[in-house]
């Protein structure tokens, strides 16, 4: 049986203590690194150079001894080896997926799946959405153009199987897709948070009364924006009866967290099928509960396309209890959601200023459509500012531009000049936003 069958009940599996859930954890990554060695090249030659031995001992034996996986690594693999790289535990027949990630960060990388592989992954999926409160004869609408991205299929297929009508909005223009969630009496609305405001401005634009509908359920990822309270309380307040529900995930390793149903804001990592660390990006040390750091990540059931302590590049701040949480999981809990990714932050002046806290500050004034940041790059000192487009319903824009910058210097210490566009000038975003531009 391919290790990765196990990790099946695994997802499903409510573990009374950390001890239980550690003990499950060192069993799969035993059975995955067995199974690695020698069928996947890529790991085989990786730790045969690195001159690692295959016992595991415990998990922090596996995290002491075994080196992190890098997506540099994994690109200059593709490279060498096209299409797909050497980072296959199974002959090419055996595979029956193909997704790549978005390319945001340098070159896409392509990924591909057994069919158990999916499996896993789907179930991981319908974890996410069951905790969401989503349930069978819920009408579910994907607010996006299916491409290779892998969120969109896996979201789709386990809603799925849970018993939800699945209804796909691919290739229709904002204004369609807002009339198929009224004329379709959508309950759920699966998108990235920047796509939700956008459609509740179309909403606007075009009269459609967003009361009208029975969205009761926003499902978000793509962004940080979900777990950030003003973002949140915004979505909410346009979206009238909906509550907000966030995760995330990423191509090279699948569905990673879920949102606290007790705790708005704060993630579970589903540890049932993944052995998470967090350390420091300068130094690669684990880093101490509360503090904040790179989450690392351990796929155990994704034996076909594996990897081994992956520097994700996502910034948080971790929590593990030994009492379960108000929820009743044990699983490890990122306070804040994803807050932001090593290859982000910029120092502004001495301040390491973050896309999301940006978007929390901006977000926290209602009257504002949509932002781009300009960051100056060509001087002694970079240098940000902002160019907003004023809702219409804004009276006073003068004093939004000052209430903005008032803000900017609580939060930061810094001063950042805030000037105003015409409504339509600035671009929208149905997937991850780019609001960050480079001079």
């Amino acid at each position: 049986m391919e290790p990765g069958l196990l990790a099946v009940t695994m997802a499903e599996a409510t573990y009374p203590n950390r001890e239980a859930l550690a003990a499950e954890q060192l069993e799969q990554l035993r059975s995955l690194v067995t199974e690695l060695f020698p069928a996947n090249k890529f790991y085989s030659n990786k730790l045969n150079a690195a001159g690692i031995t295959f016992d595991i001992a415990s998990l922090n034996d596996f995290s002491a001894r075994f080196p992190f996986t890098t997506k540099p690594e994994l690109v200059q693999d593709q490279s060498a080896n096209p299409p797909f790289g050497t980072n296959l535990t199974y002959p090419l027949e055996r595979y029956t997926r193909f997704h790549q990630t978005s390319g945001t960060t340098g070159a896409p990388l392509r990924w591909l799946d057994t069919p158990e592989s999916w499996e896993i992954m789907v179930d991981s999926w319908s974890k996410i959405l069951r905790a969401a409160g989503a349930q069978a004869g819920d009408r579910v609408y994907f607010a996006f153009s299916f491409g290779p991205f892998i969120g969109f299929w896996l979201a789709f297929e386990s809603a799925s199987q849970i018993g939800c009508l699945c209804i796909p909005g691919g290739g229709l223009s904002s204004a369609a897709r807002l009339k198929a969630i009224i004329n379709n009496g959508i309950d759920i609305l699966c998108c990235t948070p920047t796509y939700a405001m956008r459609l509740a401005e179309v909403a606007l634009e075009e009269k459609i009364d967003l009361k009208t509908g029975r969205v009761r359920l926003l499902v978000v990822a793509g962004e940080p924006g979900g777990s950030i309270p003003t973002v949140r309380s915004r979505l909410e307040e346009l979206w009238p009866g909906a509550k907000v529900f966030d995760h995330h995930g990423m191509t090279e390793v699948g569905p990673v967290t879920y949102e606290c149903p007790k705790r708005p804001g704060v993630l579970h990592v589903l540890e049932s099928v993944f052995y998470a660390e967090v350390v420091d990006p300068a130094t690669a040390r684990e880093v101490a509960p509360g503090a904040t750091g790179e989450l690392v990540l351990t796929t155990l059931g994704r034996v076909g396309s594996p990897l081994l302590r992956y520097r994700t590049g996502d910034l948080v701040k971790w929590r593990i209890s030994q009492k379960p949480c108000a929820c009743g999981r044990c699983e490890m809990a990122l306070e804040g959601g994803i807050l932001g990714r090593t290859d982000d932050m910029v120092v502004v002046r001495g301040v390491n200023v973050y896309p999301s806290a940006v978007d929390e500050i901006v977000r926290g004034h209602g009257d504002v459509v949509e932002y781009q940041v300009e960051l100056s790059v060509d001087r002694a000192m970079p240098e940000i500012s902002l160019q907003i487009e004023p809702s219409p319903r804004c009276r006073d824009v003068a004093g939004l531009v000052r209430n903005l910058e008032r803000s900017f210097e609580t939060a930061m210490a810094l001063r950042v000049p805030i000037t105003t566009v015409p409504s339509g000038t600035l671009p929208r975003f149905e997937m991850k936003s780019r609001r960050w531009m480079r001079r």
